[in-house]
């Protein structure tokens, strides 16, 4: 009874179809795919191997994480 054989998948599976539809659960496939696609090419672009041309903040393989605040004088 702790296992759930091929005929449970295929129930729930039903079941499934038939409170989402097919269209609503291709389009819920779609945009996993695409937030997985972007989150995969928002990694390769964080890379330090990604051979990207702009100024990395890496000093000797360490990031460097800093806050620049504009000083203002007051009269």
């Amino acid at each position: 009874m702790g296992t759930w054989s091929i005929w449970h998948w295929l129930i729930v599976l039903a079941v499934v179809l038939v409170i989402f539809g097919t269209k609503k659960l291709r389009n819920m496939g779609s945009d996993l795919g695409g937030a997985v696609r972007g989150f995969k090419d928002g990694m390769k672009e964080a890379s330090p191997d990604a051979g990207s041309d702009h100024a990395s903040p890496q000093v000797s393989g360490r990031t460097i994480d800093a806050e620049v605040r504009k000083e203002s004088k007051v009269s």
